[in-house]
């Protein structure tokens, strides 16, 4: 018998790497005055950028349709973390942004992270979470940006 984990254990392993990740993250969003953030949305933040983005754009972005990227833009305006706003260069067109709000989520979520990877070397050791980032690294296409997430798991 082989002391070997069955190959699906991996996946799973990374899954709830993930999830551990972004749960303590939420957690901790909540009690620093975010508490309605949901996982997805983070995403959707990063998606709309720094410039702001269409509900065609982000869409395609995230791999949903135009109406799905439309409901999930309408509950972060309810919660104040964008706002829509008419495009300078083409008044036909709506431009949806981040608020201050939605900005200090994500500026607040890049702190947290670092925090959260500091437990983890410390759990770990610096040297063993470098070399697992590292071999993560090389087994995974160059750009982790993929924002097309919400569209892949069909969440949105």
């Amino acid at each position: 018998m082989s002391s070997d984990a069955p190959g699906f254990e991996l996946p799973l392993r990374l899954l709830l790497a993930f999830r551990a990740l972004i749960d303590e993250l939420h957690a901790e969003l909540s009690r620093q005055g975010h508490p309605d953030i949901r996982p997805m949305h983070g995403f959707v933040m990063q998606a709309i950028g720094p410039q702001g983005t269409t509900a065609v754009e982000l869409g395609r972005t995230l791999g949903v349709s135009k109406q799905a990227a439309g409901k999930t833009i309408d509950a972060l305006e309810r919660i104040g973390y964008v706002e829509r706003t008419t495009d300078p260069h083409d008044t036909r067109r709506k431009i949806v942004r981040l608020t201050p709000y939605g900005v200090d989520a994500l500026a607040r979520s890049a702190r947290i992270f670092d925090t959260l990877r500091a437990r983890w070397a410390g759990e770990l050791g610096e040297d063993r979470l470098r070399a697992l980032e590292s071999d993560l690294r090389r087994l995974t296409p160059d750009n982790p940006w993929r924002l097309d997430m919400p569209g892949w798991f069909g969440s949105l």
